[in-house]
């Protein structure tokens, strides 16, 4: 007997009419498929080419098309720039396509529904490492929190996962490889989803619930459901797509920001300079490194080229990875925005003990490196 099938016009049984379909919901037509795949090979054989470019280009531009000196302070700046800005904006590029897809597994949703329910200190480890590829900006810091109270995550957990989320992030950890090499990026890795987890164990065994603002948890909702959204290999490029325009849109503007400010250190600030500044002999550098980075404003993506120039200039690893890790994690902006759900000693707490353990990592790399 065969089966029916959709061309045959016959309906399928009200039971089963969800499953009927021979196409996945969610998932883009098989005609689709070639073309997409075939882009994905031009784009990244394009992409290759742009980035093999940059060096000989910017040099010319600079130095032939320009005419400025290689030993002048300007035409250092002016290289500087122009080989940085396309480098770092195609890794950033690359880099966010790339984890808009891994993101496309991981939707805060599901991310909820797989912290609900975990033990404290297993769910401060799973808590940090998720949040190095789950979506997080300072605009979502609050539905986040919100979302994570509902479904009775520990505020221990949450705490890591705001942590780690916007501090040890795919774009940092990429740009760093690309600039430094992997053994700063995992140094970073490894200290920053230590400050997480430990950060988040000690906020979670000091019992601070009594400082989020009362209607967090009036707003808590019984029996909080996750939907998983089935997507294909199309589906799951548009997802890449989306986040490149989303994210790189952005940031751009911060990018070219932090790049003219490290071309301006790096043809400007004298040879030697910043070693005694933010050397390894000057202890006080990491506290100060801290407090200038808390103000201050950026991502990732903006804030590691000035990390680039500060290095090229003398001043200590520990201490620039401290100062970066101060503006990432504990930007005054990202605090302000908390505000609307945690109260003043729970924010101070939270930021004392994130401070702490970035003092202790740049006190840890100026010594040891």
């Amino acid at each position: 007997m065969t089966q029916p099938t959709a061309e045959s016009g016959t309906e399928p049984p009200a039971c089963c009419g969800e499953a009927w379909s021979t196409v996945a919901p969610g998932s883009p037509p098989r005609s689709r498929l070639p073309g997409t795949v075939a882009l994905l090979a031009l784009a990244l054989a394009a992409w290759a080419a742009a980035y093999a470019a940059i060096h000989p280009l910017s040099e010319w531009i600079t130095f032939r098309l320009l005419g400025l000196s290689a030993s002048s302070h300007l035409g250092q700046s002016v290289a500087f720039f122009l080989y940085d800005a396309p480098k770092v904006l195609l890794l950033l590029a690359l880099v966010v396509f790339l984890v808009g897809i891994v993101r496309s597994f991981f939707t805060p949703e599901r991310t909820r529904a797989l912290l609900a329910g975990r033990r404290e200190s297993v769910g401060n480890v799973l808590a940090a490492v998720l949040g190095i590829v789950t979506p997080f900006c300072s605009c979502s810091a609050v539905p986040l929190f919100i979302g994570f109270v509902e479904v009775g995550i520990p505020l221990g957990v949450t705490l890591s996962f705001l942590v780690s989320a916007p501090m040890v992030n795919e774009v940092a950890l990429v740009l760093l490889f690309g600039l430094f090499g992997w053994k700063v990026a995992a140094l970073y890795l490894v200290t920053g989803l230590s400050i997480a987890i430990l950060a988040g164990l000690a906020l979670g065994r000091m019992k601070l619930e009594r400082f989020v603002e009362p209607w967090v948890y009036e707003s808590m909702q019984a029996g909080a459901s996750y939907q998983a959204e089935r997507l294909g290999l199309v589906g799951r490029v548009e997802k890449g797509i989306e986040a490149l325009r989303d994210v790189v849109g952005k940031v751009w503007p911060w990018v070219l920001l932090g790049i003219a400010v490290g071309a301006g250190i790096h043809g400007y600030v004298p040879e030697g300079l910043l070693a005694g500044v933010m050397g390894k002999a000057a202890w006080w550098s990491v506290p100060v490194a801290v407090l200038i980075g808390v103000p201050m404003y950026s991502n990732a993506a903006g804030i590691i080229p000035v990390v680039e120039a500060l290095l090229g200039k003398g001043a200590a690893l520990g201490t620039v990875l401290a100062f970066m890790m101060s503006v990432i994690a504990l930007s005054l902006p990202e605090m302000v925005i908390l505000r609307k759900v945690l109260r003043p000693p729970l924010i101070a707490a939270f930021a004392g003990v994130v401070a702490v353990g970035i003092l202790l990592v740049g006190w840890l790399f100026n010594a040891v490196l």
